[in-house]
């Protein structure tokens, strides 16, 4: 769990230039995780390239962090294939509208906005996979 948690820190820190980075700490990640479901991206030798954490009784996507040098390179499509039941579940998540390049993914991914809200990092797109759920 220490490497994870060490992702999490160095991903965010280096992510979120918005936020002061002080605001980060290595402790967070245990706290963030609590009761979620954590599945891990490897490469070939067995080096961690990044992780997903899910909140299941909602079937929201918590986190998805990858290390910079693996992203790009399929890592964050290959954990949300590992996902119980991917694609036909329809995962939700939070984007930070500041982190492009993660909305970019995510839309060429299938996820639609479905909702706006603000954090303390900044505001966010609510995102369902799929678009809106019939009514």
């Amino acid at each position: 769990m220490h490497d994870l948690a060490e992702i999490y820190l160095r991903v965010r820190r280096e992510t979120f230039l918005w936020v002061d980075p002080g605001r980060f700490g290595l402790e967070d990640f245990a706290a963030h995780t609590n009761g979620e479901r954590l599945f891990v991206c490897e490469d070939e030798h067995g080096k961690i390239a990044g992780f997903a954490a899910i909140w299941e009784p909602d079937d929201f996507i918590h986190m998805l962090y990858i290390l910079p040098a693996f992203q790009g390179r399929g890592a964050g499509k290959a954990l949300l294939s590992g996902l119980p039941d991917w694609p036909a579940r329809r995962y939700r998540l939070k984007c930070l509208i500041k982190n492009t390049r993660a909305m970019a993914f995510y839309r060429a991914i299938g996820f639609e906005t479905i909702g706006d809200g603000t954090s303390p990092e900044g505001d966010y797109k609510e995102m369902l996979l799929g678009g809106r759920p019939s009514r």
